[in-house]
């Protein structure tokens, strides 16, 4: 797809009035729309592409955008996000996200990293900046499972800190209103929490049904802290790298398709459905109108039945998708290094 200029929001009449889209109030006030479009377009979606779909989405109802600097399409986004401006959409109304990648993590870098996703953007201020991951292990793009840093370290929650301070510095400079962490499990999170002077508004991680977390979920949301959750249909286009062969599908699962059936929806839209009306903010990523608007009518419309939820909530498998293979270091055994499973911060 080639971007226009100056393109107009074309109206069919079954897009969604944004002030009917559900929102979560953080601490600062803010209020962050319950549903977001995601913008990680993985390995198969172009960046015009996906910045084709944040103006269509936009045009639809959405005003919330989650983007990162690593998906490397900002800067088309950036114009795109002119253009909804053009067609009447005022700043404020747009939720705009962007994150921290894992090479920037060094002080000095982190303030430049965030004005560069903010000349990119085409933006004054952003309205959430997250770490992206806890640390600074950088991969290139496209890169497959096996591939490694020489310099990747594990979690060294002082160095984390001398980051987190910095983007402390840019809400105080009114460079965001908003800052957060991505992909943090509650040991890094409650040292952080200890020794924050702001603390995260919000932990962006993976959510769907079959990928519940419940203890993270349930700790997040205790310390006045939004769960954000990207992954929410399961991914079914991550990329290969990611995909191992005890994968399960959430679309699939009977309880999904049997509930998605009553309410005459797609499994995958009842997915974003389940994970707004749980508590928690979904980033589906669709590229398709049919599929965007979707998400976004299904947390305005028919909610579930309490004795839904309560099967949904059944069919947790505790898989992980997005098991951040590229991340190891030198001495890590595996992918569950990452992640803390024994309640302890993974450091060897």
């Amino acid at each position: 797809m080639i971007l226009e200029n100056n393109r107009k929001f074309e109206r069919i009449g079954d897009e969604v009035d944004p002030s009917t889209v559900p929102y979560r109030t953080l601490d600062s006030g803010d209020k962050m729309p319950a549903i977001g479009l995601g913008t990680f377009g993985s390995d198969h979606v172009s960046h015009e592409a996906v910045a084709d779909a944040v103006f269509g989405a936009a045009s639809v109802g959405y005003r919330h955008f989650d983007c990162a600097a690593v998906y490397q399409n900002e800067d088309l986004i950036g114009r795109v996000l002119q253009d909804i401006m053009a067609n009447g959409v005022e700043r404020e109304e747009l939720w705009i996200t962007s994150k921290l990648w894992n090479n920037k993590h060094t002080p000095e870098d982190v303030i430049p990293a965030c004005k560069q996703s903010l000349a990119d953007l085409q933006l004054n201020y952003l309205d959430l900046y997250l770490v992206h991951w806890p640390f600074p292990n950088y991969h290139p793009p496209k890169c497959d499972v096996d591939s490694r840093s020489p310099s990747a370290k594990p979690y060294i929650h002082e160095n984390f800190m001398q980051t987190w301070r910095e983007i402390e510095r840019l809400k105080q400079m009114g460079l965001v209103r908003n800052i957060g962490v991505s992909n943090v499990t509650i040991p890094k999170l409650e040292l952080i929490l200890r020794d924050a002077t702001i603390k995260p508004a919000v932990n962006e991680m993976e959510l769907h049904p079959h990928f519940q977390q419940p203890e993270l979920f349930e700790f997040v949301v205790s310390k006045g802290i939004v769960p954000v959750g990207y992954s929410p249909i399961g991914s079914p286009a991550r990329p290969e790298r990611d995909r191992t062969s005890d994968d399960t599908v959430d679309i699939e699962d009977p309880v999904i398709v049997e509930i998605a059936a009553k309410h005459n929806i797609h499994p995958a839209t009842l997915c974003v459905k389940w994970a707004e009306q749980r508590g928690q903010i979904p980033i589906p990523m669709s590229t398709k109108r049919r599929n965007y608007l979707a998400n976004l009518k299904s947390i305005i419309e028919n909610p579930l039945s309490d004795q839904e939820m309560a099967a949904i909530a059944t069919i947790d498998r505790d898989c992980r998708l997005i098991k951040g293979h590229v991340f190891l270091w030198e001495s890590a055994n595996d992918w569950r290094d990452l992640w803390d499973l024994n309640g302890n911060i993974n450091n060897t």
